[in-house]
C-alpha cells in the first residue's frame, strides 16, 4: 500500500493534486484558525466588559440599600436573591465579608476566600482573571466616607468584602469549535475535488503530448532513424515545457552528428579484446602486430599499419605492415608518405632521418595468389589515419597509423582515434618489455660496457671446458690479464675516459684471438681467456700477440695527450698445471701477479717449484678451514640493512667469518675452498647457531637474513634443525629470511621449489639475492614464494653512470612493486646512489655507506650530529 501510494505520488498528477491539496489545506487551516482565536478574544472582551457593568450595579444596589440601614436578615436576603437572579446563566455571583464587618456583625455563612480573594482584600485592587475557560471579576468593597458611620471600626479606604463574579465561556467555546470543525470537513472535500479535476486535465493534456513523444522515439531503431527525429512541434500547453523539449531536440541535433552504430561499438570492443600482452608477445612482438592486422581485418579493410619508432636522438625506425604484400612502387610510396608526416611534425624540417623502414606483410605474395590492389598517392593520403606524439612514450614509440577505408568515414574516425591510442600504448609497451628481456637476457651474460662475457659464464664455461678436456684427452690454456696502472688512467682522466679505454682494450682482445675462443671481463680491469685445444707453447704465442697489438693502441686523452696501454699476463695450462677449474684459476691468477712484480707488461708461466707452492698455499688454506669448523672458530658477522627512507635498522645480514688467533678471514679467502671440500653446509650450521645464540644474548628483535647454499638443497635435515634451532632460542621463524644467490647454478628447480616450499610452510621467508644477474631471475619470481628481492649491486653501483643499469634497476623495481615484493639494493656506497635509491622506490639499502659489517648487530640507526647517515666507503661481497 505504502509503494502504490509512493509510487502515485512520484506521478505528475499525484505531485499535482497533492501539491493543490496541501496549499489549500494549509491556508484554509491557517485562517480558520486565526478567526477562532480572534473570535474567542472577542468573546472573552465582552465577558470582562458584562462582568464589569454586573459587578458596579450589584455595588451600588448594596450600597443604596446600606444608606437606608440594613439588618443582617435583609443582607442575607439580598445575596440571596443576587444568587437566584444569575442561577439561570452563565454568572455566578458570590460576596465575601471582611475581617472587620465581622468583628462588629459577626459571621455569615460564605465559602472559603481562595488566594485570588485574599489578594483583593489585601491590595485593594479589581482583579480580572482567565482560567480554565472561565473569566473571574474580584473586585474590593472598599470604605468610604459614607460607611463609616455603621462601620465605627473601620476607617477610609479599609476593605469591607469582596464581590466575586465568574462567567464559564467553555459552552460558547466548545460550540464555536464544532462549527469550525464541520465547517473545515467540508471545505476540505471541496478542496479535494476541485485539486483532482484540476491535476486530472493538466495530467491529462501533458500525457497526450508524452504518448506522442514516446511514439516517435520508439520508431528510433538505428542511427539513420535517429538522425530522422524531430520533436519541433511536440506542444505540451504549457510554455516551460515546450522549451524544455525545444532544448531536448537541439542536443539531438548535436547527437547525430557523433552517433555511431552499434556494430561499430562492437567492432571496437571486439578488437580491444585482442590487446592483451602475453609471453609470447613478447617474444616476437612482430608477429603479434602481423596477427592483429589479420584480425582486424576479419572486421573491416585495413591495408596497412605502421609504427613510428624514435631511436634516442638519432632519427626514425619505420615498421610497415602490409595485410597483403604490394609492389615495390606501392612501398616507396608509402614510405614518401610517411617521410611528409614526419618532416610536417617536424615543423616543415627537410633533414628528418629515416634510419630504417622494415616492411612486413601478413600474406606474402606467392605465385598465383590474390594480388593486392595498387594505391595511388592521394588514395593512401586520404585512407591514412596516424597519430604522432610530441615526445616518445615507453619504448620509444613516437607515432602509429593505419591505412583503412574505414577512415574516410566522418564517424567512424572516432573509432580509429581510440583503437590508435591503445596501439601507441600496447605496441610501445611490448616493445619496451621485449626490449628489457633481451636486454637482460644478454647481460646475464655480458658485460654491458664491453659486450664481452662476464664473470659468471666465465666460471660456468671454464668449469665446461675442463670436462671437455678430460673426456677427450684435450689440453687447453688460460690467460688472466689485468691492465696496468689503469687506476692513474680513471683518477686523472675521469671515468668516461676510463670505459673508453677498458672498451678499446676489449676489442684488441677481440682482433687478437680466434673465434672460437673465449673472452671475459672477470671485473673491474681484469680480463680472461680461454683457449681450447691449446698448449701453454701456443698460449705464450697468443699472449705476445696480444701485447704486440696492445702497444699499437693508442688513444687521445681529454687534455689531447696521447694514452698507451699495457698488460701484466698470466698463463696456466690443463691439465699440465692444474686438474680443476678451481686449482687453474687460481694458477693462473697467481702468474697474473707474478707478471706485475716481474715489472708489468709481462707474461708469466709457472714453473714446476711454483706450481707445487701454490698447491701448498691452497692444502693450507684447506686445513686452516677444516681445523676452524673443528675448533668451532667459525664467527658471526652482521652487516645492517637500514630503510631507504628513513635510515633506522630492523634487518641484518648475516656473514661468516674465521677467527686465526688475533687475525678475522674474511668470507672471499675460505668459500671456495670450503665447498669443494664439501663442508660449507657444516659451516653454515655452526654459523647460524652462534648468531642465534647472539640474538638471544644481545636482545636483538630485529629481521636476520642468511645465506642459502645450494649444497644445502642436498641436506634432508637442514630445515628440521634450523627449525629446532629457532625453537631452543626463542626465535619466531617469520624474523629469519634466507637468501638464495640468483647466479648460483641449480640444476633441479623440482628439488629447489619443494625446499623453498617447506622453508615457507616452517614460517621461514624467502628471498632472491644478487637479483638479475643469472638466467633464472623472472622463473623464480614466477615460480616460489618470494618475499624480498635484492638486486644486483654491480646494477646499483653502475646505474647513476650507465642508462642500461638504469634501466635494469628500474624495471626490476617496478616488477617488485607490481608483485607486492620488497626490494634491497646492495653496494650503495656514496650519497648519490643512496639518493637515487629512494627516488626509485627502494624499500631498503646495504652497503659501507649504511654500515659495515661486525661482531655485534646495530640496535639503533648510526647518525651523524646533523641527523644524517654515517659516511663509510668500500663493499662487501655477497656471502662476506
Amino acid at each position: 500500500m505504502a509503494k502504490t501510494l509512493l509510487a502515485y505520488l512520484r506521478t505528475l498528477k499525484g505531485f499535482v493534486l497533492v501539491a493543490i491539496l496541501s496549499v489549500s489545506l494549509a491556508v484554509f487551516f491557517s485562517v480558520t484558525l486565526v478567526a477562532t482565536l480572534l473570535y474567542e478574544d472577542i468573546i472573552a472582551r465582552q465577558a470582562e466588559e458584562a462582568s464589569e457593568t454586573l459587578a458596579e450595579q450589584s455595588y451600588s444596589a448594596m450600597l443604596h440599600v446600606m444608606r437606608q440601614g440594613w439588618s443582617r436578615e435583609e443582607m442575607e436576603a439580598f445575596m440571596a436573591g443576587m444568587k437566584r437572579a444569575h442561577a439561570d446563566s452563565a454568572y455566578r455571583f458570590e460576596l465575601y465579608r471582611g475581617e472587620r464587618v465581622v468583628e462588629r456583625f459577626g459571621e455569615v455563612d460564605q465559602p472559603a476566600p481562595d488566594a485570588a480573594i485574599g489578594a483583593a482584600f489585601a491590595s485593594g485592587e479589581t482583579r480580572v482573571l482567565r482560567e480554565d475557560g472561565q473569566l473571574r471579576r474580584v473586585m474590593p468593597l472598599v470604605a468610604g466616607p459614607d460607611c463609616l458611620s455603621c462601620h465605627q471600626n473601620v476607617a477610609s479606604g479599609d476593605v469591607l468584602g469582596v464581590i466575586d463574579i465568574r462567567h464559564d465561556m467553555s459552552p460558547i467555546s466548545a460550540e464555536m469549535r464544532g462549527n469550525y470543525v464541520a465547517l473545515f470537513i467540508v471545505a476540505s472535500m471541496m478542496l479535494l475535488l476541485l485539486a483532482l479535476a484540476i491535476s486530472t486535465v493538466f495530467s491529462n493534456r501533458i500525457r497526450e503530448s508524452m504518448d506522442g513523444f514516446r511514439a516517435r522515439l520508439a520508431a528510433v531503431n538505428s542511427v539513420e532513424d535517429f538522425r530522422q527525429l524531430d520533436v519541433n512541434d511536440v506542444d505540451v500547453h504549457f510554455q516551460e515545457l515546450n522549451e524544455a523539449f525545444l532544448n531536448v531536440n537541439a542536443l539531438a541535433g548535436r547527437l547525430k552528428n557523433v552517433a555511431v552504430d552499434k556494430d561499430i561499438l562492437e567492432f571496437e570492443i571486439r578488437l580491444l579484446s585482442k590487446f592483451i600482452i602475453t609471453s609470447d608477445v613478447v617474444r616476437d612482438w612482430r608477429e603479434f602486430i602481423k596477427e592483429l592486422l589479420g584480425e582486424i581485418n576479419t572486421i573491416i579493410t585495413a591495408h596497412t599499419l605502421v609504427t613510428i619508432f624514435q631511436v634516442e636522438e638519432e632519427g626514425y625506425e619505420l615498421e610497415v605492415f602490409w595485410h597483403r604484400d604490394v609492389s615495390p612502387q606501392t612501398r616507396e610510396t608509402f614510405e614518401s608518405l610517411l617521410t611528409q608526416m614526419l618532416e610536417a611534425k617536424h615543423s616543415g624540417q627537410t633533414d628528418v632521418r629515416v634510419l630504417k623502414v622494415a616492411h612486413h606483410a601478413v600474406y606474402p605474395y606467392v605465385p598465383g595468389s590474390e594480388v593486392a590492389p595498387e594505391l595511388a598517392a592521394e588514395d593512401i593520403r586520404l585512407q591514412t589515419k596516424s597519430l604522432l606524439l610530441e615526445a616518445p612514450k615507453i619504448g620509444g614509440i613516437v607515432g602509429i597509423g593505419v591505412q583503412s577505408d574505414l577512415a574516410q568515414d566522418p564517424l567512424r574516425h572516432i573509432v580509429i582515434d581510440g583503437i590508435l591510442s591503445t596501439l601507441l600504448n600496447l605496441v610501445g609497451s611490448v616493445k619496451a618489455i621485449y626490449k628489457y628481456t633481451q636486454d637482460l637476457e644478454f647481460y646475464a651474460t655480458r658485460d654491458p660496457l664491453t659486450s664481452l662475457h662476464n664473470q659468471r659464464m666465465f666460471k660456468d664455461l671454464l668449469g665446461y671446458e675442463v670436462g671437455r678436456a678430460q673426456r677427450h684427452g684435450d689440453s687447453f690454456s688460460l690467460l688472466m690479464m689485468d691492465l696496468d696502472n689503469f687506476k692513474t688512467v680513471n683518477d686523472r682522466y675521469g671515468h668516461a675516459f676510463g670505459d673508453q679505454f677498458l672498451q678499446a682494450f676489449a676489442e684488441t682482445l677481440c682482433e687478437s684471438v680466434r673465434p672460437g675462443d673465449f673472452l671475459a671481463r672477470y671485473g673491474g680491469d681484469e680480463f680472461s681467456i680461454i683457449l681450447p685445444e691449446t698448449g701453454e707453447g701456443q698460449a705464450y704465442s697468443v699472449a705476445q700477440r696480444i701485447a704486440h697489438n696492445l702497444s699499437r693502441q693508442t688513444l687521445v686523452a681529454p687534455d689531447g695527450s696521447t694514452v698507451r696501454a699495457t698488460t701484466s699476463i698470466g698463463i696456466a695450462a690443463y691439465p699440465r698445471h692444474a686438474g680443476d677449474a678451481h686449482d687453474l684459476f687460481l694458477m693462473a691468477d697467481n702468474m697474473m701477479y707474478k707478471a706485475k712484480r716481474k715489472g708489468k707488461n709481462c707474461v708469466a708461466l709457472p714453473d714446476d717449484d711454483e706450481v707445487a707452492a701454490i698447491f701448498r698455499q691452497v692444502g693450507e688454506k684447506n686445513q686452516m678451514v677444516l681445523s676452524a669448523l673443528e675448533e668451532r672458530r667459525i664467527v658471526p658477522y652482521f652487516q645492517p640493512i637500514a630503510d631507504a627512507r628513513t635510515g633506522e635498522v630492523h634487518i641484518h645480514e648475516l656473514l661468516m667469518r674465521i677467527q686465526v688467533d688475533d687475525r678475522i678471514v674474511a668470507a672471499g679467502d675460505f668459500i671456495d675452498i670450503a665447498e669443494s671440500i664439501g663442508v660449507i653446509h657444516k659451516m653454515d650450521y655452526q654459523l647460524i647457531e652462534k648468531a642465534f645464540a647472539q640474538v638471544s644474548e644481545q636482545g636483538y628483535d630485529g629481521m636476520l637474513f642468511i645465506n642459502l647454499s645450494p649444497k644445502s638443497l642436498i641436506i634432508g635435515e637442514f630445515i628440521g634443525r634450523i627449525h629446532q634451532l629457532a625453537i631452543d632460542y626463542g626465535i619466531r621463524p617469520e624474523r629469519i629470511v634466507f637468501e638464495l644467490t640468483e647466479r648460483e647454478t641449480v640444476s633441479n628447480l623440482k628439488l629447489l621449489e619443494k625446499f623453498v616450499l617447506d622453508l615457507k610452510l616452517e614460517g621461514f621467508n624467502f628471498a632472491i639475492d644478487d637479483f638479475g644477474s643469472g638466467f633464472s631471475s623472472f622463473r623464480y619470481l614466477k615460480q616460489f614464494p618470494i618475499d624480498v628481492i635484492k638486486i644486483e649491486g654491480e646494477f646499483i653501483r653502475n646505474m647513476l653512470s650507465d642508462d642500461k643499469y638504469m634501466a635494469f634497476v628500474k624495471s626490476i623495481v617496478t616488477l617488485a612493486q607490481s608483485l607486492e615484493i620488497s626490494t634491497i639494493a646492495e653496494f650503495i656506497e656514496d650519497e648519490a646512489v643512496l639518493e637515487k635509491v629512494r627516488e626509485l622506490g627502494i624499500d631498503f639499502g646495504q652497503g659501507y655507506h649504511l654500515g659495515r659489517p661486525g661482531p655485534q648487530f646495530v640496535i639503533e640507526p648510526r647518525r651523524t650530529e646533523g641527523g644524517e647517515l654515517a659516511l663509510a666507503s668500500g663493499r662487501e661481497s655477497t656471502r662476506g
